[in-house]
């Protein structure tokens, strides 16, 4: 197997009820403003596997925790894995040993931060460059995340595969979240913790403190200021 130094994210944003039929509603644990997305989902799987697959020495990783009571243990991440599988991986079946969830995120700066502590758990060390898939309306938010964490830009590229049915809503509703994050960069206050934990009602731990010691400042930085202290891809 070549050097494992890429990394591929897909950002989760629902929970699958049943991966048959992927294209309707009631197979997915969905928020009312999320009606209409099944498609948009399976074309976020399909774009990650497809970038993932052009190179041997990628990781694809499916980022997305169990965030919803109704589906039970159930997480956003496994529900587009086992899709992943459904749809036998796009004819490129390689994937399967390429291929990990990541099962505590709850927002998208955990999105980006877990999946390179899982990266680096499954390989022994980070990248040396990230994509990451989701929403195209939500570029800039995944770009003010890159630099909270220093990601490096040259080290990065974004694939908004697509937007939601409502898309002019979500950009009104985007707007209003990035004044929040910009507030609030770490999510330390009250109003974007208790959001964090909505989404987070099997009460799960990450174990990436252990994993990855050398990012524990980072994930107790509160801010508002960027984080400072060293980090692995300094």
């Amino acid at each position: 197997m070549p050097l494992l130094d890429r990394l591929v994210i897909v950002a989760g944003h629902a929970v699958l009820r049943n991966p048959a039929l992927p294209h309707l509603d009631s197979s997915w644990f969905l928020l009312p403003y999320q009606h209409g997305e099944g498609a948009c989902y399976l074309a976020h799987i399909r774009a990650g596997v497809e970038r993932a697959a052009a190179e041997p020495g990628t990781v694809l990783i499916f980022s997305g925790g169990q965030s919803r009571a109704e589906a039970g243990p159930l997480s956003e991440a496994q529900g587009y894995a086992m899709l992943a599988e459904q749809q036998d991986w796009f004819g490129h079946p390689e994937m399967r040993t390429r291929t990990l969830t990541e099962e505590r995120a709850r927002d998208s700066f955990e999105n980006l931060l877990f999946s390179l502590a899982r990266f680096k758990e499954f390989t022994g060390h980070y990248p040396q460059h990230l994509t990451l898939v989701s929403w195209a309306f939500k570029e800039k938010r995944f770009d003010y995340f890159r630099s909270l964490i220093r990601w490096p830009r040259e080290r990065y590229s974004y694939l908004g595969r697509n937007d939601p049915p409502q898309v002019a809503d979500s950009i009104v509703a985007e707007q209003r979240t990035l004044t929040f994050y910009h507030a609030d960069p770490y999510s330390a206050g009250a109003d974007l913790r208790s959001k964090r934990d909505s989404r987070n009602p099997q009460r799960n731990q990450h174990g990436y403190l252990l994993t990855c010691p050398e990012l524990a400042g980072l994930m107790a930085h509160q801010g508002p200021e960027l984080f400072a202290g060293p980090l692995p891809w300094d």
